[in-house]
């Protein structure tokens, strides 16, 4: 029999027709690798407390949401279990996984304050009104700056708070702390305006007023000779705040004594650290100096009020903006406006998440191994395909089996791996279930070879074949129910792609690609007696 004739058979076409379909999709849109062979980074995440399941799909999406709003593409989020969180991204670029781990661990919690009281939150920001600018640079400063629209009710709300406080700062935090000590170097203190280290601390502290509460600062010598004055301070309010915020170069010693009274060490870059002060002279406010951002407390800018929006004035738009710090050479202030204005707008666009979150330490996977992981994975793939093939053609003794098998193979691998990949992404774990498939596919070969080579021809054969696909359908069916558990999972998502690979390739192999091979056996040996 001519190929022609195989091919006329439409269970035959339908398989031809499938991989042409598939494999134009895969050169138009490219199939998706995990981080295993691609390479990238694996960060885990650790979620303050256990949440339920409808918080830990909030979580995801408002994670996916500010990542990709900061344009990190192919990103995956994926929760185990209800306490973890598994972020994966395809890059092993030092500023990604930076930028990525700090768009985790912020809790989004947006919140504009004047004079003590909130006027404006992150929960009044209209879904999709933030935009980010092109820094500005002029002079030998660059500045960066981020819009957005609020709803009516807040925007009403905002007038009444801000009403009699022209002249007074609006002090724009994401994420303000709620209870911790600052404990700041002398060092990252400037005295460019004339000011004292005391005046510059009690103006810091001023501007982290929030009601009644405030964030206290101590002062650390540059030699930290004074730690010994300070500590007795830590000591008694051990009980009261949380949470240290300090420099990443704070000498050790001191970070322990800290943990030993069960405080939490939060470091933080000397740039974060550093606040940025302006001069002030107004009829309000007098002569002196105000805070205009300061990182390691989540404030990020402080515009004046002006009269024409504190006389009761409603407007819904807004603007947070900001400098780059002028340590930076000019491309790094450039360079740094952009990622703080993308970084804020990712942010305020995906929301606040509903309970805090612990970065972990990330697992790098460089494309070089990542590329020896594929191949090795591919071996394994064609081994299993020959293997297959060498156990049917010696139970059966026939050359001509050897070649559907391969072809019937080789097309239900192809038809997985792009269906996988252009959804989603082929990982380890897709791989060992399409070895899984691949080998639980030689009980379906057995059954239906032994059913057209052992009982004859004709409405016989017939018979026998749809006996055997019975067999074959019950298999996948039964396979995919025990299957489905781990592709819902959430606890063991590291072999959900198994389950994917094994509950598709069962159900192909069963309606798809076994009967292809059934039509051609058939029509092989049928046409071969005929003859």
């Amino acid at each position: 029999m001519s190929i022609i004739d195989y091919v006329k058979d439409k269970r035959v076409l339908t398989v031809i027709i499938i991989v042409a379909l598939l494999g134009l999709l895969d050169f138009h849109y490219g199939i998706h690798l995990g981080i295993e062979f691609a390479g990238g980074t694996q960060i885990p995440v650790t979620l303050e407390h256990s949440v339920t399941p409808t918080q830990m799909n909030q979580i995801i999406s408002i994670l996916q949401q500010r990542l990709s709003t900061f344009g990190l593409k192919q990103v995956t989020v994926e929760g185990i279990g209800n306490s973890q969180v598994i972020v994966q991204i395809p890059s092993v670029s030092e500023s990604d996984i930076q930028s990525t781990m700090g768009i985790i661990q912020s809790q989004g919690v947006f919140q504009g304050i004047v004079n003590g009281r909130v006027a404006i939150n992150g929960s009044s920001i209209l879904s999709g009104s933030v935009g980010a600018s092109q820094p500005i640079i002029s002079g030998g400063n660059v500045s960066w700056s981020v819009n957005f629209y609020v709803t009516q009710t807040a925007a009403v709300s905002f007038s009444k708070v801000a009403f009699g406080q022209a002249n007074k700062p609006l002090y724009m935090f994401l994420d303000r702390p709620t209870s911790a000590i600052v404990l700041i170097n002398s060092s990252e203190l400037g005295t460019q305006l004339g000011t004292t280290p005391q005046k510059e601390i009690a103006t810091l502290e001023s501007a982290s007023q929030l009601g009644t509460s405030i964030i206290p600062v101590e002062l650390l010598n540059p030699d930290a000779s004074n730690w010994g004055a300070i500590s007795p301070f830590f000591e008694s309010n051990a009980g009261k705040y949380r949470d240290v915020i300090l420099s990443s170069d704070t000498p050790q010693y001191i970070i322990s004594n800290l943990t030993l009274l069960n405080y939490t060490v939060l470091k933080n870059s000397a740039v974060n650290m550093t606040p940025t002060f302006i001069a002030i002279q107004n009829a309000t406010l007098g002569t002196g100096i105000g805070l205009q951002s300061w990182p390691a407390i989540g404030l990020l800018s402080a515009p004046i009020l002006n009269s024409g929006i504190t006389n009761g004035t409603i407007s819904q738009g807004y603007v947070i903006s900001g400098f780059s710090p002028s340590t930076l050479a000019l491309s790094g202030r450039v360079s740094y406006a952009t990622n703080q204005s993308k970084l804020i707008t990712s942010i305020l666009n995906g929301g606040a998440l509903p309970v805090h979150v612990i970065v972990g330490q990330p697992t790098v996977t460089p494309p070089t191994l990542g590329s020896k992981f594929e191949q090795i994975s591919v071996m394994a793939l064609l081994l299993a395909v020959i293997a297959v093939s060498i156990v049917i053609a010696i139970r059966y003794r026939r050359a001509f089996l050897i070649t559907p098998i391969i072809l019937t193979t080789l097309s239900e691998l192809f038809i997985i791996i792009s269906i996988i990949g252009l959804i989603g992404t082929i990982d380890l774990s897709a791989i060992a279930g399409m070895i899984a498939v691949i080998g639980t596919g030689v009980d379906a070969q057995i059954i239906i070879s032994d059913e057209v080579l052992q009982h004859g021809r004709g409405s016989a054969m017939k018979l026998r074949l749809s006996s055997a696909f019975y067999i074959v359908w019950a298999d996948a069916f039964l396979l995919t129910i025990a299957m489905l558990p781990l592709f819902f999972s959430t606890s063991l998502v590291s072999v959900i792609g198994f389950s994917e690979s094994t509950i598709i390739g069962a159900l192909l192999g069963a309606f798809v690609t076994r009967p292809s091979y059934g039509a051609i056996l058939s029509r092989h040996y049928t046409g071969a007696e005929n003859a």
